[in-house]
């Protein structure tokens, strides 16, 4: 990676860890490089080559990657239109969030737009009520990729479940291609939340999380059907919600520790 910057001014803004033990499972381990707090650190992360965008539930800071100095920042009104972000993703120097009315019912969607550089809003994609709330969203391979939870808690209101948690292929337009279901072992684990994060990796699997547990599923789109396959559950150092690759920096991804504002940064080492 990239060097953090000097000690001083690093420590100014960061907390720094270096793990000295690691954590296995099969044939991949997640090692914790480094850790910082950050305020915003309630729903998820995106990061470029030079910015790390932690995400909260209703605002945005950019954080450079140097010098661990807030350079933009956005926050929406009480009363305005954003209600509850998750997830995030920088492609072409826009940043995409998803975006929900969590936790109303019934459940709307919207991908919500950002330009990079100035973390001004420029668009927005709504999917009206569809396939559930969408809390990630990712392009790999041509393609938008978005998850939808479904939550137990919510049974009675909405008749669905975690396990209606939908993982949907778009084209470039939005229009959906194809979609999958996480099987039961997996969505199990989401009760009574649901799945949080998403993010393809370099190897070309597709991780997730849940809301709370410190461990990322990685998962491969089935020869057949419509039921995603477990390839290895993972632990982790940080916490369910969103995580995201550095496409800049492969083998690194971040995600967050939600109750105490962290964000945490791994590197995943195959054996």
């Amino acid at each position: 990676m990239k060097s953090l910057g000097s000690e001083k001014i690093f420590y100014a803004f960061f907390v720094f860890v270096v793990m000295s033990t690691t954590v296995f499972c099969g044939g991949k381990k997640f090692i914790k490089v480094r850790e910082f707090n950050a305020p915003e650190a309630r729903q998820g992360v995106a990061v470029d080559e030079d910015y790390i965008y932690v995400v909260g539930t209703q605002e945005i800071a950019k954080y450079d990657k140097q010098t661990g100095e807030i350079v933009a920042s956005w926050k929406g009104n009480e009363n305005g239109p954003f209600i509850h972000l998750d997830s995030g993703v920088i492609i072409d120097g826009l940043l995409y969030c998803s975006h929900s009315n969590y936790p109303g019912v019934p459940m709307t969607s919207s991908v919500e737009i950002w330009d990079a550089q100035t973390l001004q809003h420029v668009k927005s994609h709504s999917f009206g009520i569809q396939w559930g709330s969408c809390t990630w969203i990712d392009k790999y391979d041509g393609f938008w990729w978005a998850g939808f939870a479904h939550y137990g808690k919510w049974k009675e209101a909405t008749g669905t479940d975690e396990k209606w948690t939908t993982v949907v292929k778009f084209d470039e337009q939005w229009r959906m291609i194809e979609a999958w279901v996480f099987p039961k072992e997996i969505s199990d684990k989401f009760v009574p939340m649901s799945n949080s994060g998403g993010s393809w990796g370099p190897d070309g699997l597709l991780y997730c999380t849940g809301h709370d547990y410190g461990e990322i599923y990685a998962m491969k789109l089935p020869k057949a059907g419509s039921i995603l396959e477990l390839v290895e559950i993972i632990p982790i150092e940080s916490e369910g919600q969103g995580i995201a690759w550095d496409r800049s920096d492969p083998m690194y991804i971040y995600g967050i520790v939600k109750k105490d504002k962290r964000v945490i940064v791994s590197k995943l080492i195959s054996e």
